[in-house]
């Protein structure tokens, strides 16, 4: 889910081209979940291989990267662990809602209503233990660098982003800045035309960039005061929140009262299923690791071939077209690199 401060966050709207030579720490589940949700056929089916086995995350995963790297983006994708305890709770909601989703996905094929079918099975999407070492495979063989996260991989990207190690996090959540990236760039995943649920109109989705020290300044707020707003308008570990109170709300209630401990002592009926302050000291103080290496290979044509066309039917001509794009956009990417370096001596 991810906290909601659509409506006091401000994104500047940027193209691929402006992310040029930086490098990105991708959520990597973030990104899975939507390629599972939005790589289907028209009646909601995901894409599988002759074994019955969905392919949609890898589909997405390899030509989504390629497009990255072409546009000279280096992207690194970070993997989620084990979540924090305190999450227990909205990893269950998500699991009543993929199920509710499934029955209406069921009822819509059965009454011939394509367009909803395929409305309810982007909510039903699962990604597997399997699924996530299928992608860190095919990530190795393209030469695209992964990390496993110890626990949340938005905290890790964004600890990455802050020693510098990454330019930015790209998620489309916003729980990136409240982990203390100092940029995120959303819709890196999902850039392009999309249509719009029930409605015949196509958007175009553009990449966006928040950068988290004009957002403090434009709001008056600190680090910490973010993290009350988004504590007070629910996060994955209160995803309730308080009733009655959005994203502008809890931003007036933090400037006048301070604090979230002070602003609650002013809201009646103020309640949380979990001590705040907890949820507060995983945004201040995530579980991270230092024991992660950001390297760029060649990728490994063949090996790409084999994998997803000898084990899971992909079409050939195509992947060996993909991957030969990969391959000499990474060539590009290290002569223009070493230039760089070059004329900065």
């Amino acid at each position: 889910m991810g906290v909601n401060l659509r409506g006091i966050v401000k994104a500047k709207e940027i193209t691929l081209m402006d992310l040029r030579g930086k490098a990105i720490s991708i959520d990597a589940y973030n990104a899975l979940y939507q390629f599972l949700a939005i790589i289907r056929q028209p009646d909601g089916t995901p894409l599988k291989d002759s074994q019955g086995r969905i392919t949609s995350h890898l589909s997405g995963l390899l030509y989504r990267t390629v497009n990255l790297v072409e546009n000279g983006i280096k992207p690194v994708y970070v993997f989620d662990g084990k979540p924090p305890e305190l999450k227990a709770m909205e990893i269950e909601r998500r699991k009543a809602v993929k199920e509710e989703a499934v029955k209406k996905y069921e009822e819509a094929l059965a009454r011939g209503d394509l367009e909803a079918a395929r409305m309810y099975a982007q909510a039903t999407s699962v990604l597997t233990e399997d699924m996530v070492n299928q992608a860190k495979r095919l990530l190795d063989l393209m030469g695209i660098p992964y990390v496993q996260a110890p626990s949340e991989g938005e905290a890790q990207a964004a600890y990455m982003a802050k020693k510098g190690d990454v330019f930015a996090c790209g998620s489309q959540d916003y729980d990136s800045l409240l982990f203390g990236a100092p940029r995120l760039v959303r819709n890196i995943s999902i850039t392009g035309r999309r249509k719009l649920p029930r409605k015949n109109v196509y958007i175009e989705v553009k990449p966006e960039l928040i950068v988290l020290d004009e957002i403090l300044k434009d709001l008056g707020i600190s680090r910490e005061q973010l993290i009350d707003i988004a504590i007070l308008v629910g996060t994955d570990y209160n995803p309730e929140g308080i009733k009655g109170i959005g994203p502008k709300k809890a931003l007036a209630l933090i400037k006048q009262y301070g604090s979230l401990e002070k602003a609650l002592k002013h809201i009646p009926g103020a309640s949380f299923p979990v001590d705040p302050m907890e949820i507060k000291e995983i945004f201040l103080k995530p579980q991270v690791t230092d024991s992660y290496e950001v390297k760029w290979r060649q990728p490994d044509i063949e090996g790409v071939v084999r994998f997803l066309c000898g084990e899971h039917d992909f079409s050939e001509s195509r992947v060996r077209k993909a991957v030969e794009k990969l391959d000499k956009a990474m060539k590009e990417t290290k002569t223009r690199t070493s230039l760089d370096m070059w004329f900065k001596k």
